[in-house]
């Protein structure tokens, strides 16, 4: 069955989040925004979607690059198409991100499954049927009663724990917060986290990410004091040098990488040099679902976890198809959020949680996302 079309829809939605100027989301007003979904048709009429941002959706990346690629092609052959794709990198200037190469795969994975009518975790080879969710605290800010200070986020792993979370990962303040970074500060949240939930929850912390060594060690050993289950990205990942230092001190696993560029197989060079305990993924930071399984794989191979970066439905079906990786990241959460409502693009969230702290995964076709095309029309931009 061949690809005949591919198609960029860009609409306007509400988002109740904001970015600071460092890139972080916070709450704030509701506001309206742009995003694009890509759609891929088959001979048959069968469809294939994936969402991403209208910058990683350019007109000039879909005539230059995608439809070059996947137009007249094989629909199963994903191997082949994301490899193709992924060679236009080199001589793209930089244009074709590894964001837009996952958008794509994760477009020619959902049509696999509407083409085979199987969802896309039980198509690579499902290893379980549900996930056990940590609630991924969103960056500290300065709002009153939000997560401004240790108290705050001890309060709020309270109701996440209420809620069924079955661990916890924060991500403490950074700028630009006025006072921030601040080590003390971040140890006296962890600290207040783990006084509100108990020795036994699971923790995990998600830092500044340009401390020097120094400052990474200090707030390593702190971690292993109040028992946390690993430590992220708190240096530049650029120095993968410094990591196998960090991983060398601590007896706190060290995960990573996340921001990482090389896909696949810098993360092969992180394992060689042992600059990580566990190693880091996600579908849109290495470039899509078949990026993202073989670096689960190779995970696999050295004895290693990998856990993965992100929520949505392709970062759920990548932790339902794979024994390695222990935890799905739920979020990003915060007291002035309602991470369960759903968006105006979606007829239902695709990672609902159960009072336990499961994700179950979607039986339906694809990778179970239930578009709400008719706002999507309705609501197109220009």
């Amino acid at each position: 069955m061949k690809i005949i079309d591919a198609s960029v829809r860009t609409f306007w939605y509400t988002t109740h989040e904001e970015l600071d100027s460092d890139g972080h989301a916070h709450p704030g007003p509701a506001r309206r925004v742009k995003k694009s979904l890509l759609t891929l048709t088959c001979e048959d009429g069968t469809k294939g979607h994936a969402f991403g941002s209208p910058e990683q959706l350019r007109p000039h990346l879909l005539d230059r690059f995608i439809r070059p690629v996947v137009l007249n092609q094989d629909a199963l052959a994903r191997e082949m198409l994301w490899q193709d794709l992924a060679h236009w990198q080199r001589g793209s200037g930089g244009q074709l991100s590894d964001r837009t190469l996952a958008i794509v795969d994760c477009a020619l994975w959902d049509l696999a499954g509407h083409l085979l009518r199987a969802p896309v975790y039980k198509i690579i080879g499902s290893y379980r049927d549900k996930v056990p969710a940590y609630g991924s605290i969103m960056c500290g800010d300065e709002l009153e009663g939000g997560l401004a200070t240790p108290e705050d986020y001890g309060r709020f792993a309270e109701k996440l724990v209420a809620r069924g979370y079955q661990a916890i990962k924060l991500h403490t303040w950074m700028p630009p917060v006025s006072w921030s970074p601040n080590i003390e500060m971040d140890l006296k949240a962890c600290a207040a986290v783990r006084e509100a939930v108990g020795p036994k929850v699971p923790l995990m912390l998600d830092a500044y990410h340009w401390y020097s060594r120094e400052e990474a060690y200090e707030l390593g050993k702190g971690l292993e004091a109040l028992n946390f289950a690993w430590i992220e990205e708190v240096m530049d990942e650029q120095s993968m040098s410094s990591y196998a230092w960090l991983a060398a001190e601590l007896k706190i696993p060290v995960i990573g990488p996340e921001s990482m560029g090389g896909k696949y197989k810098h993360r092969a060079e992180w394992i060689k040099a042992g600059a990580c305990d566990i190693l880091r993924t996600g579908v849109e930071d290495v470039g899509g679902i078949t990026p993202a399984l073989k670096t689960m794989h190779l995970a696999e191979s050295f004895g290693m976890n990998c856990e993965v970066h992100g929520h949505g439905a392709e970062n759920l079906a990548i932790s339902a198809a794979t024994k390695n990786c222990r935890w799905y990241e739920r979020g990003l959460l915060h007291p002035f959020l309602d991470y369960d409502a759903c968006p105006e693009y979606l007829n239902s969230i695709p990672d609902p949680m159960d009072a336990e702290g499961f994700v179950w995964l979607s039986q339906a076709p694809g990778l179970g996302e239930d578009i709400n095309f008719e706002y999507i029309d309705a609501n197109l931009a220009e």
